[in-house]
């Protein structure tokens, strides 16, 4: 199954004042990140190319990254998606940007079928959430927060209560 998934948000901030907030995914001051509601970004080293780490059980790497434009991960193909997903900034003019996450994969097997069922609602609500923590990290407000659907609450609640029967079970 093929996925292209993308999501963007126009900022009012110059695009060098969001690649500093870009700069800063997986560090201790990640503001990019939305770690508060959701699995944090870990890697084996700094940001970079090489660095090998991910969130929750998504495994992937750096495979390319341009301080304060752009950053791309490839996924680790044992998850069973192979394809990339980055973060890239377009500036618009002097004062705006365009902050984009995309993302263009296969998920093979059980991992397309829970893609469909389960992880695309999290994963566009996450990806939604790293947008307005950009924003207000780069403007000190977010113009319109995204808010999680009533699936994806519902869905967070069963994901959170089944790792702690796996938790338990080990």
């Amino acid at each position: 199954m093929h996925i292209d998934n993308v999501h963007e948000r126009t900022i009012d901030a110059p695009a060098a004042a969001v690649g500093v907030v870009l700069d800063t995914l997986s560090s201790p001051d990640d503001r990019l990140w939305p770690r508060h509601a959701w699995p944090p970004m870990r890697f084996d080293a700094p940001l970079g190319v090489g660095a090998r780490g991910g969130h929750a059980f998504v495994r992937y790497r750096v495979v390319g990254y341009e301080p304060g434009h752009r950053v791309e991960f490839a996924f680790d193909p044992r998850i069973g998606v192979d394809g990339h997903h980055a973060f890239v900034i377009e500036p618009l003019d002097d004062d705006h940007c365009v902050l984009r996450h995309e993302m263009h994969a296969d998920a093979h097997g059980a991992v397309a079928l829970h893609w469909t069922l389960v992880i695309r609602a999290l994963h566009d609500a996450c990806v939604e959430d790293a947008l307005d923590c950009a924003e207000h990290a780069a403007t000190g407000a977010v113009a319109r927060p995204a808010r999680w659907s009533v699936g994806v609450r519902v869905l967070r609640r069963w994901v959170r209560g089944r790792s702690h029967e796996e938790a338990r079970a080990a």
